[in-house]
């Protein structure tokens, strides 16, 4: 299998070497995205019942904030943003968890623009690999005629060799992005649920400050 492998790479010619680092490239970030979204997922909705629970039940701003730091993720990094500008204007607040939004997912999306350039490259490789295979073969034609028809073949198979290893790097690829997109738009709609909770956690608590006669919190 393998030294299949490595006669088609040579009988690909020269445009199978960037083909190579985009599959290379592809594979990789397929993966370490694929364990990266992974470790961010937490259970939103018990997340969010404990941060509640510390906020409401004990009055604890730096316990909810100690919650964030034990689920970790894009989701309690935010919330724990916000947590920390409580008792500032709301405007701070939510400013706070826009730019800690958009933090996290910048963070998320590290190497999908890798993805998205290999599966609309690799293909274009392909096609430029099946140019120059197809005008080998018709060099050699010219020069031999159908006396050789072995060395015309070799021009065709690297054309249609060049052309199947961009297709097989660029679906993966496109796939792979697109997942991942999906997945983060989810973490993105998490977050601003999380966030709106968050808020109405607040004003329940100043609510409930205002109506024992407490004061504002510095």
């Amino acid at each position: 299998m393998l030294g299949d492998l490595v006669t088609y790479f040579q009988q690909g010619g020269i445009t199978m070497w960037p083909l190579l680092v985009f599959s290379i490239l592809t594979a990789t970030f397929i993966v370490e995205r694929g364990l990266a979204l992974r470790k961010a997922k937490v259970n939103v909705n018990e997340f969010l019942s404990k941060v509640r629970k510390a906020l409401l039940v004990n009055r604890d701003v730096r316990g909810a904030m100690k919650v964030c730091e034990e689920y970790q993720g894009p989701v309690a990094s935010v919330v724990k943003a916000a947590l920390a500008r409580y008792g500032h204007p709301r405007e701070d607040i939510e400013k706070n968890i826009e730019s800690a939004a958009v933090f996290e997912s910048a963070r998320l999306e590290r190497g999908l623009m890798v993805l998205a350039t290999s599966a609309n490259i690799s293909p274009m490789l392909g096609f430029l690999g099946t140019v120059t295979g197809m005008i080998k073969s018709f060099a050699t034609l010219a020069q031999a005629g159908l006396s050789n028809p072995g060395a015309v073949a070799a021009g065709i198979s690297e054309a249609l060799i060049t052309t199947a290893t961009g297709l097989f790097i660029a679906i993966p690829a496109q796939l792979g992005y697109n997942y991942y997109m999906s997945r983060i738009n989810r973490f993105m709609r998490d977050i601003e649920v999380a966030s709106n909770m968050l808020m109405d956690t607040f004003i329940e608590m100043d609510s409930e400050r205002y109506g024992q006669g407490g004061g504002a919190e510095a």
